[in-house]
């Protein structure tokens, strides 16, 4: 089991890159850069390149619609360059309340455009010349739609890699089943081991049967809060607010991806409650609805023959790399977190 872990910068980013050099050397596989709508994740990625040896580095995510489909494959191919080979691209569709609350940019086909998007990027990275006629992306751009000038081109420099990983943020049942036929990885949100199979094990088997071979075998990164200890169940309330959020708050009703994923795992009812909780604005009681035994489920929280039994239901599941949040209150906790995890997954 590999261990990664996404990037927190909110007390400064500077010292947040400081201690990615920490968790490296504990043991740390992979990092995480979120982008939202907080920073660009693309300086901090090749900032971080420069900081680290063997650490890959990963976009957590890159959302689909405000890059084109080329420009994704330069920013990829550009952190590959960096970083000597160590870049894994993630990407995702986000949300309504992202892209058209925040970029000002309609929401639509995140399947097939994801799709397409792949695609092109493969097609750069080849150093092709990029031809690409597709129900959403068309380049060179077809003369009626354009001026008529533009003309096929291929990438000017020569990739590290002309095969970058590409790892796609997906929870419904369509976007996961083109996750396991067309991408190296898949990055689920709020995994729950036990419930995983009933979720999205029919997608997954539909997908991984048109799976090309040559991607190898789907890469499963699952995100999880972290605290191995005797006396550490209070944590569990850090892990709370978050599940709240997203459940609650992130999209209206009838819109909220996150919201569905709780119905299906079987918590309609604490579904419907939280989110009613969170859009009145009563966050605190949002987060209190949340069910004890799905905060339990989604985190590694506990002693450490605890820890290593959830850790075993999370391989047995089929995840390969466990992205967590150390909860401590220091760099030298964190990093003992991360010691300590890395001891229990070898």
């Amino acid at each position: 089991m590999r261990i990664g872990m996404g990037l927190n910068y909110s007390g400064g980013f500077a010292e947040t890159a400081a201690e990615v050099a920490d968790l490296e050397r504990a043991g740390l596989d992979i990092i995480f850069v979120p982008e939202a709508y907080s920073f660009d994740a693309v300086s901090q990625l090749g900032y971080l390149a420069a900081k680290t040896e063997r650490l890959e580095l990963a976009s957590g995510i890159f959302q689909i619609y405000t890059r084109t489909p080329s420009l994704t494959a330069m920013t990829a191919a550009g952190l590959d360059y960096v970083s000597d080979g160590r870049f894994v691209l993630g990407i995702g569709a986000s949300g309504p309340q992202v892209i058209e609350g925040f970029h000002g940019v309609k929401y639509d086909a995140p399947l097939g455009r994801t799709r397409e998007l792949v695609d092109i990027c493969r097609q750069v990275w080849r150093r092709e010349k990029v031809q690409y006629q597709g129900k959403y992306y068309q380049i060179p751009l077809p003369p009626e739609k354009g001026t008529g000038l533009g003309k096929p081109l291929k990438l000017i420099n020569h990739p590290v890699r002309e095969r970058i990983p590409v790892l796609i943020a997906a929870i419904g049942p369509k976007n996961v089943e083109m996750t396991a036929e067309i991408a190296e990885g898949w990055e689920p949100i709020f995994f729950h081991p036990e419930k995983a199979a009933d979720v999205w094990g029919e997608s997954l088997a539909r997908g991984k049967a048109k799976r090309d071979p040559s991607l190898g075998d789907l890469q499963v990164y699952v995100g999880a809060a972290l605290a191995i200890g005797d006396n550490v169940d209070f944590l569990l309330d850090f892990v709370r607010p978050h599940l709240a959020l997203y459940i609650g708050g992130m999209g209206a009703k009838g819109k909220n991806f996150y919201n569905d994923l709780a119905v299906r795992y079987g918590y309609a009812k604490e579904a419907e409650t939280i989110q009613d909780l969170y859009l009145a604005g009563r966050k605190e009681e949002a987060a209190a609805a949340v069910p004890d035994d799905l905060v339990r489920a989604v985190s590694l929280i506990g002693p450490e023959s605890y820890v290593r039994e959830r850790v075993a239901a999370f391989a047995e599941a089929g995840v390969t790399t466990l992205t967590v949040t150390p909860i401590a209150e220091d760099t030298a906790g964190r990093v003992r977190l991360i010691e300590q995890l890395r001891e229990i997954c070898n």
